[in-house]
């Protein structure tokens, strides 16, 4: 599975890209981003900011897409809960 969440106009997130264990490394991962890549170039305006947060090694199959690291412009943060 995998999902998209935006504002509608500049900005998206590619989130939930996730495959079961036994099915990984058996091409699912990369049909879902293919999908994913298809709603964006025909829903999503070309100057629109689309980003994700990649759980490495997962980077190498994003980059496929043409997804690029940001750093050392930008890095991906979180909220930690104490």
């Amino acid at each position: 599975m995998g999902r998209i969440v935006g504002d509608g106009g500049t900005s998206y997130q590619v989130v939930d890209v996730a495959v079961a264990a036994e099915f990984q490394g058996k091409g699912f991962g990369k049909k879902i981003m293919m999908e994913l890549m298809l709603y964006i170039q025909k829903y999503i305006d070309p100057l629109a900011y689309v980003s994700l947060i990649a759980v490495c090694p997962a980077n190498k199959l994003y980059e496929q897409f043409g997804f690029v690291e940001t750093s050392p412009k930008s890095i991906g943060m979180y909220f930690k809960r104490s």
